[in-house]
């Protein structure tokens, strides 16, 4: 098969690495960065760097680009994409990306699938990308109510064969309201945090828990303020949530009401026992 992948930073970078080591297609590149594109050829990530004329040869183009810039690629070449082809995503939105893209592509006889692969690093460009990225994490596949089976099966077997542990299947809006939670809000908090001018203190005083706190402090701030506007409103009521529940502690440690305190971190604990609980329940049934 024929597979075009459009942006090789970190995702598609990985992207490429992983479907060259594990699989027998042909990979063409296509990057606005040309040492970029002379570096992957080199580095055997892809087989062939291709312009927007040779989307027409692929059976399968995945976009790793900013939400923007996807539906901006999408509009400005739609007549280069072939038809009865997969057109296919990586970014971390999803209803935003679908439903313009399906709307431009579809009545020219491309099938736009959204998908999201939960990986990532600390870093970006195509000099952090690695073909095991992508080892055990998951990757959801966001169909519409008129995508294809073959499609989505066809995205479930090119990510099991890039590593993916496990593929999930939800509608865009389903992704973007369960991602704002799971990994737009950590980014945020995790941003603020480090905010406090008590950081540059805490060499030695810190373990663990501030290690896990702060990793993801070191982001990619034109991606993610992207992905935060695209997703606004799911994100505004993750974050109105985080505020009213901080709110409850400060005002029970402002008032020394231990019992209050007390209930409160008690329901947080309960709480994430009771999902760590879920989610092993859910494991167990797939075993």
């Amino acid at each position: 098969m024929e597979i075009a992948i459009v942006g090789l930073g970190l995702i598609g970078g990985s992207v490429c690495k992983a479907l060259k080591k594990n699989t027998f297609h042909h990979i063409m590149g296509l990057d606005a960065d040309g040492e970029v594109c002379r570096k992957a050829l080199d580095s055997g990530a892809i087989d062939e760097i291709i312009t927007a004329d040779g989307l027409n040869d692929a059976d399968m183009t995945m976009l790793c680009l900013y939400p923007e810039t996807i539906v901006e690629f999408v509009r400005q070449h739609k007549d280069k994409f072939k038809p009865g082809s997969i057109v296919t995503d990586s970014c971390g939105v999803k209803e935003y990306v679908v439903t313009r893209c399906t709307e431009v592509l579809e009545p020219l006889g491309v099938i736009f699938v959204g998908s999201h692969p939960m990986a990532g690093r600390e870093f970006s460009g195509f000099d952090y990308s690695t073909d095991d990225l992508f080892k055990g994490a998951s990757y959801i596949i966001t169909p519409s109510e008129n995508t294809p089976k073959m499609a989505i099966d066809l995205l479930s077997t090119l990510a099991c064969c890039m590593g993916f542990g496990k593929v999930v299947t939800a509608t865009p809006k389903q992704h973007d309201i369960n991602i704002a939670f799971t990994s737009q809000l950590a980014h945020v908090v995790s941003n603020a945090y480090v905010k406090s001018p008590s950081l540059f203190n805490a060499d030695g005083f810190s373990a663990g828990s501030f290690m896990d706190l702060t990793r993801v402090a070191k982001l990619n701030e034109y991606m993610w303020s992207s992905l935060f506007l695209c997703n606004k409103e799911a994100l505004l009521f993750e974050l109105n949530t985080i505020i009213d529940n901080l709110c409850e502690y400060r005002d029970a440690i402002g008032d020394d009401d231990i019992e209050r305190l007390r209930d409160i971190l008690r329901d947080g604990r309960e709480r994430k026992e009771k999902s760590n609980e879920l989610y092993a329940e859910h494991a167990r049934r797939k075993v």
